[in-house]
């Protein structure tokens, strides 16, 4: 029984879908849907997050996947890695470039980004787990200038109704304070992605 075969029979003996298979081992469906076809093999611990959410012993799954990783497509494929890194790390950059949209569309730019994670047809458990965390970047970020901008407001309020009118905060230096933390943000993910192609390098 090949590795995708077993977690197969796994999920269905527990009564588990696709997608509740993915939400309990907190990766993507369209990596359980990969393994469980047998068109990828499972890094340690991807596998056992889906040993863990299937409440079943890591160890059942090695032998299984050690023979996976003994074919001949599977050394052709690790021959490929480092290209395949390296195209994913390029397009993480973009990814992450693409979220300076923010300068021109601040409250709804982190939409760029979804869709270009959406439209790449390859995909890499790190490229998405990676892409989904640059996302989530810029989701905190709008909601944390919207709650700042309201808790100015209410300052406001509060001041020109009950104190010094002279005291009111000026919008201008929220909004500037949270587009240069934006630009840190973006900036140290980008060094981030750099560094670590670069150590991958080292290792591969």
């Amino acid at each position: 029984m090949s590795l995708g075969h077993k977690v197969v029979s796994a999920r269905k003996s527990k009564g588990l879908t696709q997608e509740q298979l993915a939400e309990r081992a907190t990766i993507t469906v369209r990596t359980i849907q990969r393994i469980e076809s047998d068109e990828s093999i499972p890094r340690d611990y991807t596998l056992k997050a889906i040993a863990s959410a299937l409440n079943m012993p890591f160890e059942e799954f090695i032998p299984v996947r050690s023979c996976l990783r003994n074919i001949n497509l599977s050394s052709h494929l690790q021959d490929h890695q480092p290209i395949r890194r390296d195209e994913n790390c390029h397009f993480l950059q973009l990814l992450n470039l693409s979220a300076f949209a923010y300068l021109v569309v601040p409250f709804i730019h982190f939409l760029i980004p979804i869709l270009l994670l959406k439209k790449r047809k390859e995909k890499d458990d790190t490229l998405q787990t990676t892409g989904q965390r640059i996302i989530r970047q810029q989701i905190y970020w709008t909601v944390c200038t919207h709650f700042l901008l309201f808790l100015t407001l209410v300052y406001n309020l509060i001041q020109a109704t009950w104190f010094d009118k002279s005291n009111l905060l000026n919008y201008i230096w929220i909004f500037a304070a949270m587009y240069i933390l934006n630009a840190l943000i973006i900036g140290t993910t980008a060094l981030k992605i750099r560094n670590y192609n670069r150590a991958s390098y080292i290792r591969g």
